[in-house]
């Protein structure tokens, strides 16, 4: 986040809508490069070695073959999108699209083994590396190109150590027995890679060629401000929602029982601080990016409602993965996207980036969200219970966000407005969580009595010893 701030201090929206139209383009090719055989490694049930070459000679050869038409698409892309000038960056772009095509296997590999730290350490290299380079070269002048030499440059790095950690070595070949098999795995994947690209990005696509790049950079800017409350609240309790779920299968009425017990402390944090960053959309930008960046607000104000969807659905969409429901899943995401698109395409026509952003929010209120609650009442989950979970954060989005509208006509500065409605908002949260804190018991181990607790550390010393 800090370095996105810097960064956009340093470069101003014209460069920073050109790079944007740089890294869609990746976005869109990285969905699909590796033809989605890597997953493979991951759930083999055999010792990898047998496929892991066929593997690497799939994604190198397909993103080779990606980056060479990305080269020669790049004029038209970049034309398309509005910014002929965005060409070379698109084209310097695309060549990590090779690069992690290269290092796919090793990545999986690592992901197989459990080895979080290795990882961990090559993908802050990749950040902090490009970070470093990218500030560097937007000081010294370099406009846009300073975001693609630094994501290159850290790309680079990060697969330096991804190859040298990995458990085999890289090598290509192609096990004619081995590779339909692999196709007919990923595949499907790169299918449904595609969908999840068209949903995160058509916005963005559509913003790009209709309105141009600078414009882009400022509906860009506003997405990832979005993207914060989904990135302190959603993404954490992913990382254990799913082996929650899993772990009840055998009992549905628990499984059920926890998913409101869930859904409840998530939404009374997220959904009053998404409406709170919706009435404050101005003296936020501001405040945090500076007064250039201020045309943002116009659509950070419904992005920030779109998040709050997203945070909603997520959870959604792990407990109905656990339950196996994938095809209606994939059906739900192009319904999703079939209302998407001519919708973001007459709301950008009518009212630029605040027309797309609200036509966003729309069909993730009237379609996106709806479709969800529907598949859950098909898996057993009672709607009024949903209801019950979700009233709470309701009610107390509506108080905070009509205070934070108060205050922000006051118009005191940014800085004491933002204070006094940040701090009236987490006051009010952790009330209301403090009301509801029995619900927070669903993500803690099970409790051992304190005698209990030390038999069982005397058995498991004298097991140690012994």
């Amino acid at each position: 986040m800090a370095i996105g701030v810097v960064l956009a201090r340093i470069l101003g929206p014209a460069e920073f809508g050109t790079y944007a139209v740089a890294f869609v383009a990746l976005v869109a090719l990285l969905s699909f490069n590796e033809l989605g055989v890597s997953l493979a490694i991951v759930r083999w049930p055999d010792d990898p070695v047998a496929i892991a070459p066929t593997v690497t000679a799939v994604s190198v050869l397909t993103s080779l073959a990606l980056t060479g038409a990305a080269w020669g698409a790049a004029p038209w892309f970049a034309a398309a999108m509005g910014d002929p000038g965005a060409t070379g960056v698109v084209r310097l772009l695309s060549l990590c699209v090779l690069v992690n095509g290269v290092v796919a296997t090793p990545a999986a590999l690592l992901q197989r083994a459990f080895r979080q730290d290795q990882r961990m350490v090559a993908d802050q290299v990749n950040v902090w590396v490009g970070a470093g380079v990218s500030v560097a070269l937007a000081l010294a002048g370099c406009g846009a190109w300073s975001l693609a030499y630094g994501r290159l440059a850290g790309s680079l790095l990060s697969a330096v150590l991804l190859v040298r950690y990995a458990p085999l070595p890289l090598r290509l070949g192609l096990d004619r027995a081995h590779l339909p098999g692999l196709l007919a795995f990923g595949l499907p994947l790169a299918g449904a890679s595609v969908v999840i690209f068209v949903v995160g990005f058509v916005d963005q696509l559509l913003v790009g060629m209709v309105l141009g790049p600078v414009l882009l950079g400022y509906y860009v800017l506003a997405v990832n401000l979005s993207g914060w409350p989904v990135s302190m609240f959603s993404q954490p309790l992913r990382s254990v929602a799913p082996a929650l779920f899993s772990r009840l299968r055998h009992d549905p009425d628990r499984m059920r029982g926890d998913l409101q017990r869930l859904l409840r402390p998530l939404a009374v944090v997220s959904v009053p601080l998404c409406g709170l960053l919706a009435v404050t959309a101005e003296p936020v930008v501001r405040f945090v990016y500076g007064a250039q960046w201020a045309p943002a607000a116009e659509a950070l104000r419904w992005l920030a409602v779109l998040a709050a969807v997203r945070i909603l659905t997520e959870l959604a969409y792990d407990y109905l993965v656990v339950l196996g429901r994938s095809r209606a899943l994939l059906a739900m995401q192009c319904a999703w996207i079939a209302a998407l698109v001519p919708a973001v395409w007459v709301g950008v026509r009518l009212d630029g980036i605040g027309g797309a952003a609200l036509a966003l929010a729309a069909v993730g209120v009237l379609v996106g969200l709806p479709l969800h609650v529907r598949e859950l009442h098909r898996a057993g989950v009672a709607v009024t219970s949903l209801g019950r979970a979700v009233r709470p954060a309701l009610l107390l989005a509506a108080g905070v966000a009509a205070a934070g509208a108060l205050v922000v006509g006051i118009g005191a500065g940014d800085l004491v407005t933002l204070a006094g409605c940040g701090t009236g908002a987490v006051v009010a949260v952790g009330a209301v969580l403090w009301r509801h804190r029995g619900d927070l018991d669903v993500v803690r181990g099970p409790r051992t009595p304190r005698g209990h607790r030390a038999a069982r550390s005397h058995r498991l010393t004298t097991v140690g010893r012994g």
